[in-house]
């Protein structure tokens, strides 16, 4: 085959239009696949590396509860910034992102870029036209603001 995508379109093909993770693995089991260079065969770093995404899951899974006047809110302890994503980077206490003004604006840049996200991936779906209107009006207010 030519290309992962033919890789995958096989494989789908071959289980009744569905893609499952468990079949591209196995597929990609063989080294004359253009699959097999996208996974580590090295168990002991794929382990390694699975560990660090189950770090990740957790720490996205702690729950901070905020009071504001009369509201609670409950939100992730946590939040990784794009300015953290690196090799030494980590995740913020979101009260720390809050609070720093720099911070928050990459966090609610972040924000926007995966509305924008979003937006691109169910553009085809009519019934969200109006909340897409409202990601544009943002987008726009965000440039606006950053060329002042």
């Amino acid at each position: 085959m030519k290309s992962v995508k033919d890789e995958l379109e096989y494989i789908q093909k071959k289980n009744k239009g569905l893609l499952n993770p468990r079949n591209v693995v196995e597929f990609a089991k063989n080294p004359e696949t253009c699959l097999h260079s996208k996974f580590t065969w090295d168990d002991s770093k794929a382990a390694h590396e699975y560990r660090l995404l189950q770090a990740r899951h957790i720490i996205r899974l702690e729950l901070k509860i905020i009071h504001r006047g009369n509201n609670t809110i409950e939100t992730n302890e946590y939040v990784s910034l794009t300015i953290d994503r690196k090799p030494d980077g980590g995740y913020r206490p979101i009260v720390v992102v809050m609070e720093d003004e720099y911070l928050r604006q990459q966090m609610l840049k972040d924000a926007l870029n995966e509305l924008i996200r979003i937006k691109s991936k169910y553009k085809q779906l009519e019934e969200l036209s109006s909340i897409f209107g409202e990601i544009d009006k943002l987008e726009l207010e965000f440039k606006t603001a950053e060329v002042e």
